[in-house]
């Protein structure tokens, strides 16, 4: 355990094994390579204590890395358990990922409204039957090609 003035600012399991014929362990706690990750998002990638992570932000990571830029996102979003509760963080993730949307966007705006207090499922509307579509809209290209064709004779003069 670490602790400063009085706070707790991180545990680790004790490992104890006093047996020479077994290679030692390695244990590695992802949160504490954030700062590395956020000057080098790459590292991430193949990163030993990554692979500890909750099989959400795994399976987010997936998700991220095919897209240009996921290495950056996803070090933004795992960055977010250093000012927000690593559960709420982890619960906007799940989220993303059941509703199909596994974006930093939708991510943030999926926490905010965690932290909030307010739902994150919005309701459907309904529009008053004044505001229904009486008249499906037609494309008119001619009217636009007579806008053209004014513009044209304008410029020629």
């Amino acid at each position: 355990m670490v602790a400063a003035e009085g706070q707790i600012l991180c545990e680790h399991m004790r490992i104890i094994d006093r047996s020479h014929g077994v290679p030692g362990r390695t244990i590695y706690d992802w949160r504490h390579y954030l700062a590395v990750v956020q000057r080098k998002p790459g590292a991430l990638r193949n990163g030993a204590p990554f692979v500890e992570m909750p099989e959400a932000f795994r399976l987010l990571q997936t998700h991220l890395l095919k897209r240009p830029g996921g290495d950056r996102d996803m070090v933004e979003i795992l960055a977010l358990v250093l000012q927000h509760d690593e559960q709420a963080v982890l619960s906007a993730v799940e989220l993303a990922l059941e509703g199909g949307v596994p974006t930093k966007t939708h991510i943030l705006n999926l926490l905010h409204r965690l932290v909030d207090g307010k739902p994150t499922a919005t309701p459907p509307i309904i529009a008053p039957q004044a505001l229904t579509l009486s008249r499906e809209p037609r494309a008119d290209v001619e009217r636009y090609d007579a806008l053209r064709r004014t513009q044209e004779a304008r410029h020629a003069s």
